[in-house]
């Protein structure tokens, strides 16, 4: 009896192992069926998309030429642009920096035209009291301050750019420079030479200031 007990037993274990064995199969089976649907999906969609070119696959090569030129007149349109407000940057630098240099060069001409007077009427005292000759110590006095003072001022307007335009007897008339009061016709002058100044010119920076006032023989 315990034969057939222990026959009985072994016969279901045996039959156990065998179902387990075959469930294990199945699902074996079925994992491999699932990965072969994923690969066989997975190269359909490849193949549609190898199938399926962009839009500039499918341009013609007249269109391709004709994408190409319009991108080649944007580039050449924008790259003008830029050498435009190249060349109107360096043109507002260089105007900036006139102004400046003007500015610089310039800035004392209102305050000239107003010293410049003052200056007019000490040469003109000086050549007074020189024409006077007087031998009188306190004249020569004044006179020998007059001439120092005359002196340091040239030095100072001499410092800041502004300098003398003084033409001599005998000199050409330099329109650029001088400005005829009169014009006399004398003996021994030759034409259109300077016979005497009434008062003297200025430039400042090189730039005429003032000119000279002349009388020019004829």
């Amino acid at each position: 009896m315990n034969e057939e007990i222990k026959d009985s037993n072994e016969s279901m274990e045996t039959e156990q192992i065998v179902e387990q064995a075959n469930t294990e199969e199945q699902i074996s089976a079925a994992e491999a069926s699932e990965q072969k649907v994923n690969e066989s999906e997975a190269s359909d969609s490849d193949e549609s998309t190898l199938d399926s070119p962009d839009e500039d696959a499918q341009l013609s090569y007249d269109e391709l030429l004709e994408k190409l030129k319009t991108a080649e007149d944007k580039a050449n349109e924008n790259w003008d642009l830029a050498l435009r407000s190249k060349a109107e940057m360096e043109n507002v630098r260089r105007r900036s920096d006139k102004d400046i240099e003007n500015a610089r060069k310039y800035g004392l001409e209102k305050i000239a035209n107003e010293i410049l007077p003052v200056k007019d009427s000490l040469d003109l005292g000086l050549k007074a009291a020189k024409e006077a000759e007087c031998d009188d110590e306190t004249v020569t006095k004044i006179v020998e301050g007059m001439e120092m003072t005359i002196q340091q001022m040239n030095t100072a307007l001499d410092k800041v750019g502004i300098k003398e335009v003084d033409p001599q007897e005998g000199e050409k008339f330099n329109h650029e420079f001088h400005q005829a009061m009169s014009m006399l016709e004398m003996e021994g002058k030759e034409s259109n030479t300077i016979v005497s100044v009434f008062q003297k010119g200025y430039t400042l920076s090189g730039r005429l200031l003032r000119p000279a006032m002349v009388v020019v023989a004829k």
